[in-house]
């Protein structure tokens, strides 16, 4: 089996979020299973491991009227082929999106990527294209290279990571920029508008989402971005597959991020240790309180708003409370007005700091995660895989994953409603439960032994792909 994997972003090379660790791990994940998964990308200005990279050669792309320059290198990191396409008009700029014309780079960026298959060694099976960036990858293949004896046999697969951005732009982009003549248009609109997303859910063998739970909640309109009714229509090619975390990147008896490493044998010891040094970081009272902690986004989706009502009664509680993140101004003032109300009992961070981060998985009690929509998430498993029990409400990948150990086994606590009074219910059960060092210290070590690997959500890759490359 030989799988493309095209995808924006990847770890170790260029990362803003949750694809950049799914491609850099699933195809890790495959190839030690024996599959040859190879991953495409953008070679970007601020590229990280430059020095890795090895020139293979160069072609023009066609952007609507126009051709374009695309150079391509190559590297190999973990047994992984990647390949990276270079055009400094479109990627050498700082930061990987958010400009005026990204619509244009990515169907640069999606048209190369076919062309890239007649100067490589390599034909694949099934191109995973990712989110809407890499969306038109199935459109052109079907409308510009299905035709040729190299292309006849390539299916392809289209993984929603999150389906809030669809790639929308107004529809004169599609025959200047985009290359779709009249003719065709009506493959990618939707809505009025051309919907880069919707062209791949017309175009794509099987459609995936990065959970079981979030693949049945987006055919529901709250979830959907207006895409629920196309959905609905197409759901018989829509499956959830659970992304895992790199369990060898996120482990706490190795991490060189943390005070002092530990694992299942010395968690207790560890633990403390590290919640100490946690606690010295931010001036926190070391009076047997528990530590709270959520390292995220500051934006509304994330349940801000729910803990923003309830963190006065939280300290009030005696609950110490730790915020990392940046994003909406008004919770960035009011983590730090918080903070300045109770020194020694409250500490923030405004910011994105990748040490801090895993210094705050190892040194919390327990991690709040009280999304309004979590696709999948990645946080809560981190937080389990350091010995943290998470707080979580039941929504897409939070749900797969974390199960309330209230009344019985579990390895987090959950609550249903986006209300600011179940999250607050749900924190004092973690804090009752918190003092019952006992049956707390069980439940740390049960969740570290909790498997989030991709092992498993490779195997079902696995079984997508070759039900999918014997579909015709």
């Amino acid at each position: 089996m030989k799988i493309l994997y095209a995808a924006s972003e990847a770890t170790p090379f260029a990362k803003s979020g949750g694809l950049a660790d799914v491609a850099g791990s699933l195809p890790k994940a495959l190839v030690k299973d024996g599959v040859d998964a190879r991953v495409i990308m953008p070679l970007y200005g601020d590229l990280k491991m430059r020095d890795k990279l090895e020139y293979v050669t160069n072609y023009s792309v066609p952007v609507g009227w126009r051709s374009q320059y695309c150079g391509l290198f190559k590297a190999e990191v973990n047994g992984v082929t990647y390949y990276f396409l270079d055009n400094e008009y479109y990627f050498k700029r700082r930061g990987l999106y958010g400009f005026y014309d990204d619509g244009e780079r990515f169907a640069f960026f999606s048209r190369a990527v076919l062309e890239t298959l007649f100067y490589i060694d390599f034909t694949p099976d099934i191109i995973n294209c990712n989110d809407w960036q890499t969306a038109l990858v199935p459109v052109y293949l079907n409308l510009y290279y299905r035709h040729l004896d190299k292309f006849n046999r390539i299916k392809t697969i289209f993984t929603i990571h999150n389906i809030a951005y669809q790639g929308k732009y107004g529809t004169d982009i599609l025959e200047d920029t985009c290359g779709i003549g009249r003719r065709d248009q009506h493959i990618v609109e939707y809505d009025g508008c051309a919907n880069f997303m919707k062209g791949a859910f017309e175009t794509a063998d099987k459609i995936t989402t990065v959970s079981p739970t979030y693949a049945q909640e987006i055919l529901d309109p709250w979830f959907s971005y207006g895409l629920d009714a196309l959905l609905r229509e197409k759901q018989y090619k829509l499956c959830g597959i659970l992304n895992g975390i790199d369990m060898d990147a996120n482990n706490p008896a190795t991490d060189p991020m943390i005070p002092f490493n530990y694992d299942v044998t010395n968690c207790v010891e560890g633990k403390a240790k590290c919640k100490e040094a946690l606690q010295d970081k931010f001036g926190l009272h070391k009076d047997g309180s528990p530590v709270f902690a959520m390292v995220s986004r500051m934006v509304g989706m994330k349940g801000f708003d729910l803990v923003q009502s309830i963190a006065d009664g939280l300290v009030d509680r005696g609950i110490e409370l730790v915020v990392l993140g940046s994003g909406e101004g008004q919770y960035e003032n009011f983590f730090s007005e918080l903070c300045a109300r109770h020194p020694g009992r409250v500490g923030t961070y405004i910011g994105f700091e990748p040490a801090l981060s895993q210094e705050i998985y190892a040194g919390a009690d327990v991690f709040i995660m009280p999304s309004k929509s979590e696709p999948c998430g990645l946080a809560q498993m981190v937080a389990c895989r350091y010995g943290t029990p998470p707080i979580v409400r039941e929504t897409g990948g939070l749900r797969d994953s974390i199960h309330d150990c209230t009344l019985g086994e579990g390895n987090g606590f959950t609550f249903a409603g986006y209300s600011a009074h179940e999250l607050y219910d749900a924190c004092c059960r973690a804090q009752d439960r918190y003092y019952n060092k006992e049956d707390w210290n069980n439940l740390i070590k049960y969740d570290m032994e909790c498997d989030f690997s991709w092992d498993l959500s490779a195997k079902s890759y696995e079984g997508l792909y070759n039900e999918t490359a014997n579909l015709w």
